[in-house]
């Protein structure tokens, strides 16, 4: 089953695969530069469940057109890290020219529950495709660990992972929200 609503507020898509069922609710802050996908999951079947949910973001934090002039040479001015106690990816621009206003990105993990392993992480784009790789059908998702990497890469990604575990009948929410501002403070 699959079912897509469109509201004012917020877009939902339900879907069931076998025993297992999911809700994606997509909202943009109308106060804040956020989007927020929360996204449930429940286990119809009798038996445990343990499920990897990954996000996946490509970020240019260029204005649209300069992004398709150089795509390859906008992101070479891109830099990410990992902030552990808030299970966060920030990215910034390091600036071309003294002029160019600071800008930074965010990727957050918030989880309702208790988690099964560690948050995983991933901002370079060709490890996680992996060579010759694609989005249909990423090397990241063959069960293999995220590597963790960030700094400066060639082709950044803002991807988190956890590992979740589904009792019979159980359901866990994620939250993934992705923002951008104009300093790391913000």
């Amino acid at each position: 089953d699959y079912l897509v609503t469109y509201r004012p507020d917020r877009a939902t898509t339900r879907r069931r695969d076998g025993t297992i069922s999911s809700q994606v609710d997509i909202a943009v802050s109308t106060e804040d530069d956020v989007e927020v996908r929360r996204l449930a999951i429940t286990n119809h079947g009798p038996v445990t469940r343990e499920i990897d949910v990954t996000s996946y973001v490509e970020i240019a934090l260029a204005p649209p057109a300069a992004d398709l002039a150089h795509p390859a040479f906008g992101k070479l001015f891109l830099e990410t890290e990992y902030v552990p106690a808030s299970a966060a990816l920030l990215c910034h621009r390091r600036a071309r020219d003294p002029g160019d206003p600071p800008l930074w990105a965010m990727h957050v993990l918030s989880l309702e529950g208790r988690t099964q392993g560690p948050i995983e992480w991933e901002t370079d784009r060709a490890l996680f495709l992996g060579r010759g790789g694609d989005t249909r059908v990423p090397a990241a998702l063959d069960g293999r660990r995220l590597s963790g990497t960030t700094g400066i890469v060639l082709d950044p990604v803002l991807s988190l992972r956890q590992r979740i575990r589904l009792e019979p009948g159980a359901t866990v929410r994620l939250s993934f929200a992705t923002g951008v501002a104009s300093d790391c403070e913000a």
